[in-house]
């Protein structure tokens, strides 16, 4: 049973659910007009938002960053560069990708093309931008700080120029008008200003031209931020490049100035390494000339002074083992000596500089380390420049190459420990040799020594000569890292604002703000409106009425309120909603009196003023006269008499009788003026005391004596709680029909509604609501009568 219980209680609050989306969607398509309203005005304004922004256009441009060894463009002759790494820099795709986005290239680029200066036109609807071919005139401010906003107005005629409209300055400076000339320098409030025509230019200029200056930080900003660099795909290395700007031709502009500058700087980065390299070329070329000279003048001396002979022949078979000693101990010194200077450079005072690729160590792990070190030393600069030393990247690059420093470091050590072991070895292989010639002069040995200094300087500098000239023809031939693929290209319309999206959005908006105001207002709403309302009373529910008229839709819906209808609705054979409403409440009443015809005494009453009881009352009187029903309606609404309004508002009526005016009540009683069957008791004379005249004996002894000449007595009361009449009337009625009119009537009122049934205040109390919009609701009235019609309640059926 629990689990039972839980899953009704589920599916009743599914049910609670469904329907109040159902009456929220019935709400906004009876609000339609709203809807209507909406996309009016949210389409004119997106109308005016596309007039009135300045279009974007996009222009994007695509270039291949080759990824591989600069020299790979050289012809296999010159492979030895690759050894030595003259050239050599392997590209990082992404470090070349915020290269292209850096400030530094940009702030080059607004000044090469003096993008600091905008020149504008008045548009229909936005200022429209000139440039290039469009552009009659360049305007130059020497006397401008870069990093100052000046502008003023510039008009070109026949005449000369018209300068006016200066900003920054006083308003008697704003209004002042300089005249002037092409290509002669004007003085005006802001400093001097140089007009310069252009190719475009002819003449006369018809429309004024709005000159700004803006701070050149703030226009490298501006255009670096609607710079775009992103991969085409993934694994590839080509760039695309967009931008966007007010002028395709500017756009085009800046990114074909953005690749001519991007080359430039990464030449000049590669040509450094190259520089640095002849630098050390040339200072040892100059070292190596000058020991050799001395080498030189040492052998000539010797030989003149000792008249040393030619002692080769008689020393062949000990010299070509010296010899091969000698080429030995050549080739191992050679390695010293490269492997010592790199050491010195290791240690010198500067932080980090570009070493020697090729030192002719025969070691191939430092050969590798050498390169790897001189590509981060360049990577490391590279940021460094377009930052600052406090980049965490450079710091970063800082640490690999100190650990790097030290690690060659070491392997140099090791190599020349074990370069001086060698050596020491063949030297004490060479003393013996040498021993053996017993035979050879001093002087012999002295010349062997100073003549293996001398090939040892002669083949060093040819070494170095050698590798200068390969230097000149890496930085001859150095080729640019990269290629445009597609130079800057677009539509010819803006990308920005985009009318579809600008459509789409204003259509969603426009349907969203009436949604949610019909979802606040109907959250708003306590009124009660529909039957579910008045669910929670446990009074019983006699029945519910349409509204009678149609409510007035629009603008004016808002102003417009109906007032209340006096005129009978209810017609003999009708089918119309209001018409099969009564039939129903009708049906529904018989059913609770009986029969027997009990309870015949109706009193009518509501809540608060204009709530219909007045107008259920003389209709549903109607619709029992159309079924032959002898029906009397009483207005005991001595205030207001609204009742009367239906039969012309007699000037005597029961307020007359109750007062003793007039005896005989047949007087009072207007027979058949609406219908055959339907008798109305009117007012009257509106009595000052009307309370103390329902106090009188004779409105009982009056229902007594029609209680059985009638089927049915319907008496329109005054509202509950405002005044004592109602109260002091239903001791003398037999029924309470409690009217509610729809929308009128807070909910806060159902306790004490229930209140009055619950103490029995009023007798046989029932409520009826009245006025439901079926236009806004698909639940309430459509699901209470549309079986009614179906069971032999429509006017075909009727009398």
């Amino acid at each position: 049973m629990e689990q039972n219980n839980t899953y009704n209680q589920s599916d009743t609050t599914q049910n609670e659910d469904f329907v109040k989306l159902q009456q929220w969607l019935s709400l906004c398509i009876s609000k339609w007009h709203w809807f209507l309203t909406s996309m009016i005005v949210v389409g004119g304004l997106a109308v005016l938002y596309v007039l009135t922004t300045t279009p974007t256009y996009t222009r994007k441009m695509s270039i291949l960053i080759k990824d591989d060894d600069a020299s790979s463009s050289l012809s296999k002759e010159f492979g030895q560069f690759s050894d030595m790494a003259f050239g050599k820099s392997r590209t990082n795709i992404q470090n070349e990708m915020i290269t292209l986005k850096s400030i530094t290239y940009m702030k080059e680029v607004v000044q090469s093309l003096h993008l600091d200066m905008n020149y504008t036109i008045d548009g229909t609807f936005h200022d429209r931008v000139i440039y290039g071919k469009d552009l009659p005139v360049n305007v130059v401010l020497p006397d401008i700080d870069p990093d100052a906003y000046v502008g003023f107005i510039l008009k070109i005629n026949n005449n000369g120029l018209e300068l006016s409209g200066f900003s920054n300055k006083a308003d008697d400076e704003k209004g002042k008008v300089i005249l002037g000339k092409l290509n002669t320098p004007i003085q005006t409030p802001i400093g001097k200003v140089i007009v310069t025509p252009t190719k475009s230019y002819v003449g006369k200029f018809d429309f004024p031209i709005h000159v700004a200056k803006y701070s050149t930080a703030d226009c490298t900003k501006n255009y670096a931020n609607s710079l775009n660099v992103e991969l085409n795909q993934e694994r590839a290395s080509v760039v695309d490049v967009t931008l966007n700007d007010a002028s395709p031709e500017r756009a085009e502009d800046i990114l074909n100035k953005l690749f001519e500058i991007y080359n430039k700087k990464w030449v000049e980065d590669i040509n450094q390494q190259a520089i640095s390299t002849s630098q050390f070329i040339d200072e040892e070329l100059r070292l190596i000339e000058s020991e050799l000279g001395i080498v030189d003048q040492d052998i000539s001396s010797f030989k003149s002074e000792h008249l040393v002979p030619d002692l080769h022949e008689a020393s062949s078979i000990y010299m070509n083992k010296v010899e091969t000693t000698n080429s030995q101990l050549l080739e191992l010194d050679n390695q010293l000596f490269m492997a010592k200077y790199v050491k010195r450079q290791l240690s010198d005072g500067h932080k980090f500089n570009v070493l020697p690729a090729n030192s002719g160590i025969d070691n191939g792990v430092i050969s590798q380390q050498i390169a790897n070190y001189n590509e981060m030393v360049l990577q490391r600069n590279n940021l460094a420049a377009n930052s600052s030393e406090n980049n965490p990247l450079v710091q970063d690059i800082d640490k690999s190459l100190t650990s790097t420093k030290h690690a060659i470091r070491a392997a140099i050590d090791n190599v020349i420990a074990t370069l001086t072991d060698r050596i020491a070895a063949l030297q004490s292989s060479e003393s013996k040799t040498k021993s053996q010639i017993a035979s050879n002069p001093t002087q012999e040995k002295y010349l062997l020594s100073v003549e293996r200094q001398q090939k040892v300087k002669e083949q060093l500098y040819v070494f170095l000569l050698q590798k200068r000239e390969e230097n000149q023809l890496s930085k001859a031939f150095t080729a640019y890292n990269t290629k445009m693929l597609n130079p800057p290209t677009g539509g010819k319309a803006p990308t920005k604002p985009v009318k579809t999206n600008v459509a789409i959005i204003a259509f969603v908006i426009a349907l969203l703000i009436p949604m949610i105001i019909v979802f606040i207002v109907s959250n708003m709403d306590t009124t009660i409106r529909y039957r579910k309302d008045v669910s929670s009373l446990s009074l019983p529910f006699l029945g519910e009425l349409p509204l009678s008229y149609k409510r007035r839709k629009g603008i004016f819906g808002w102003f417009h309120k109906q007032k209340d209808i006096r005129t009978i609705v209810v017609q003999e054979k009708n089918g119309n909603s209001i018409n099969e409403a009564f039939r129903v409440l009708r049906t529904n009443l018989e059913f609770i009196t009986g029969k027997e015809g009990k309870n015949k005494r109706i009193m009518f009453t509501s809540s608060n003023a204009g709530s219909g009881k007045t107008f259920i009352s003389m209709n549903l009187a109607t619709s029992f006269a159309i079924k032959d029903k002898k029906i009397l309606v009483i207005d005991l609404d001595l205030r207001k008499a609204s009742l009367s309004s239906f039969i012309s508002t007699p000037p005597i009526g029961i307020s007359d009788y109750l007062s003793g005016n007039i005896d005989d009540f047949e007087n009072i009683i207007v027979k058949g003026k609406t219908h055959p069957n339907l008798d109305v008791i009117p007012v009257g004379t509106i009595p000052p005391n009307p309370t103390e005249i329902l106090f009188s004996e004779r409105l009982a002894q009056l229902l007594d004596s029609v209680q059985d000449r009638y089927d049915y007595i319907f008496v329109d009361c005054p509202p509950l709680e405002i005044v004592a009449d109602a109260s002091i009337i239903n001791s003398h009625c037999d029924m309470t029909i409690f009217v509610i009119r729809s929308g009128h009537l807070d909910k806060s009122i159902l306790p004490n509604i229930e209140k009055f049934y619950v103490e029995k205040r009023y007798k046989n109390m029932m409520i009826v609501l009245n006025g439901i919009d079926t236009s806004s609701n698909g639940y309430g009235y459509g699901y209470g009568y549309g079986y009614g019609y179906g069971y032999g309640y429509g006017y075909g059926n009727d009398k």
